[in-house]
């Protein structure tokens, strides 16, 4: 009996010997595979795999050449990669502390400016709606901002400044939900500052009518006539096609018409306020 028990542990502990032999034999022989693969047949995996849309295993062939060959000049280019396979599989907090990273270690490299530009586009690509927060959105204004400070003859310069203009857009399209929202509580003070916003920081974007016609409006709601003349002023010099030019247009002439169709007494008071009216017509007189 004692013998068969014996026999039995020599067995098991043989069996276990031999799996521990062979998985210790295959881990020798994956690295030894790995070492032995030249670093551009890994780096050209790498590449092919990208242009194959199969950006994991691009990583992974990417960290390979960093892991094996890490003084190489590969690794320094497999750096730069990682960063942009990891923009492709939308993992843009990796990406860009990948980029920021590249930066770091290599500010004397030619192809510096894309990693400007790599963090530029992961904040670009994260933009979401404009009734939301915004953070993102200044991040790469910011981003882009500093890429074309830094490099303004890049290639990348040129395009971030076209996406520079739909990220200025944007952000404009935010300032112009909230006033519209203050406007509506009647806030007009705090309606005011946005709408002011939108005309003197992004006065490149398509919200600017919107924005002048806005603040002659509530201007004008407020009784401070000098003021949303000038802004009507403004709008009709610059937008005469326009619809917002129109919609303030028909604001006073529909107030005009009101005090006209009213059967009261007309007072001085009444007088007055149909002087300015019609000053705001000759303001707005549409051309056929």
């Amino acid at each position: 009996m004692y013998n068969f028990f014996s026999i039995i542990k020599y067995l098991i502990f043989s069996l276990l010997f031999i799996i521990i032999s062979c998985s210790s034999n295959s881990s020798k022989i994956n690295k030894v595979e790995n070492i032995e693969r030249n670093v551009d047949e890994i780096y050209n995996s790498a590449m092919q795999y990208m242009d194959d849309n199969k950006y994991m295993k691009a990583y992974e062939e990417f960290t390979e050449v960093e892991r094996l060959h890490p003084y190489s000049i590969w690794a320094t280019r497999a750096q730069l990669m990682t960063s942009y396979a990891n923009y492709k599989l939308y993992l843009h907090e990796d990406s860009i502390s990948g980029a920021k990273r590249y930066i770091e270690l290599h500010p004397g490299a030619s192809d510096i400016d894309y990693a400007f530009y790599l963090i530029s586009l992961n904040y670009y690509e994260q933009i979401n709606d404009y009734r939301r927060d915004q953070s993102l959105t200044n991040r790469a204004k910011e981003a882009f901002n500093n890429l074309i400070r830094r490099f303004p003859n890049s290639e990348y310069a040129r395009d971030a400044k076209l996406k520079l203009d739909l990220v200025n857009d944007h952000l404009a399209a935010k300032e112009m939900d909230v006033g519209r929202t203050y406007q509506n509580l009647d806030n007009y003070i705090a309606a005011l500052n946005r709408f002011k916003t939108v005309v003197d920081s992004y006065s490149k974007t398509s919200h600017v009518p919107e924005a002048l016609a806005r603040l002659t409006e509530t201007y004008f709601r407020l009784g401070l006539y000098d003021e949303a003349k000038v802004y009507a002023s403004v709008l009709g010099h610059n937008y005469p096609q326009n619809k917002w030019y129109k919609y303030t247009y028909s604001l006073f002439e529909d107030k005009k018409n009101i005090l006209l169709s009213e059967k009261t007494e007309t007072n001085k008071n009444e007088g007055s306020f149909m002087d300015i009216l019609n000053e705001f017509k000759d303001i707005f007189e549409i051309k056929n």
